[in-house]
């Protein structure tokens, strides 16, 4: 495994991130164990969770990700072996997450029963990375393209500098050790950085967006701010829901796969992704090597990179997945994977 320092945390966190969402939907309790002790022993440090996996979104299962993890936490004993992040949820129609049935926001009180409610489910005393799932104002599409836009949102957004005062009081508490954004933009991780600057706050560690070789939107602005600014990208979705493996070709739905039982998956199904898609896999197959390794392999050379946040549902894959760090492009892959992203660049934002 290979390791970076996440931002000015210090935290040195593995290159690969073990993503859980689908622990509680996709994933039996027992299944979601065997990955993480599987990924630990491979060297991942490093599991990324929210309070609103699993995945997709329900009352029923809100929150089950985050109660396996503590149970697996319980039964190995291994919690100081694990740099973990979880994530509290902006403002969305989804009020089955508050006590009071109301909607989420990004206040003090709701932030706080948020965390607490986390920290139970994991039982643990304190959260590694705690990160702000979506903004809580209005993001206009051409800043981010993100899954949780609030183009139409009417209303007083939330104070930032509120939002960031109580994680401030949660770093002091001790129950959480540094911050992060998710789904957010280059103006909003400026703005953070900015406030935290001006009133001696905590700084934003990492910023969690999608970036994949069909949605390099990343690069247009937020990338000079991970370098300059030393603000790590923590990349998700890394396959593109796994349409990058080319299993969807086609129109192939294999049994068991994401696309096959949840109606999510329009973002990859966009004109021309099919062809991109298809370019990328062949690229792959002409090159001797596995489509999805490719593309992770793309993604864990980024310097922007903080860590390379992948999901799976079988061992099979996360093997795939993980064995992907060994892998070094060499520079006439890259060249082609550019080449191909000139002529269908973001076909996927």
């Amino acid at each position: 495994m290979k390791y970076r320092t996440l931002g000015r945390s210090g935290m040195k966190v593995s290159t690969i991130c073990l993503g859980t969402m689908t622990y509680g939907e996709q994933n039996t309790e027992a299944e979601g164990h065997a990955q993480m002790d599987y990924a630990l022993g491979e060297g991942v440090n490093f599991f990324d969770t929210a309070e609103i996996y699993a995945i997709p979104p329900k009352a029923e299962t809100q929150g089950a990700t985050e109660t396996i993890i503590g149970n697996w936490f319980k039964a190995r004993g291994n919690r100081d072996k694990v740099i973990l992040a979880s994530k509290v949820s902006g403002r969305s129609v989804m009020t089955w997450m508050r006590e009071d049935g109301v909607t989420p926001e990004l206040t003090r009180k709701q932030m706080t029963f948020a965390l607490e409610e986390s920290l139970r489910r994991l039982q643990t005393d304190y959260i590694d990375l705690y990160q702000l799932h979506w903004p809580d104002r209005a993001v206009p599409w051409g800043a981010n393209p993100v899954i949780h836009r609030q183009e139409n949102y009417e209303g007083p957004e939330n104070s930032m500098l509120e939002a960031l005062e109580t994680l401030q009081d949660f770093v002091k508490a001790g129950k959480i050790r540094h911050i992060g954004l998710s789904n957010e933009s280059a103006w909003g991780t400026m703005t953070f950085l900015n406030l935290a600057e001006k009133h001696g706050m905590p700084r934003v560690a990492s910023v969690q967006n999608a970036y994949n070789l069909l949605n390099r939107t990343y690069e247009v602005a937020l990338a000079e701010v991970s370098m300059r600014e030393n603000v790590g990208l923590l990349a998700f979705s890394p396959l593109a829901q796994g349409y990058l493996t080319g299993k969807y070709l086609n129109g192939a739905r294999p049994a068991g796969a994401r696309a096959t039982l949840f109606n999510r998956g329009q973002r990859y199904q966009t004109p021309g992704a099919e062809e991109a898609i298809s370019q990328y896999c062949a690229l792959a197959t002409q090159s001797g090597f596995d489509p999805a390794q490719m593309a992770l392999a793309f993604v864990n050379s980024r310097p922007f990179l903080g860590a390379n946040i992948i999901g799976a549902t079988t061992m099979a894959q996360l093997k795939t997945d993980i064995s992907s760090i060994d892998l070094d492009l060499p520079k006439e892959i890259e060249d082609a994977i550019n080449a191909i992203h000139q002529v269908h660049c973001n076909p996927c934002p």
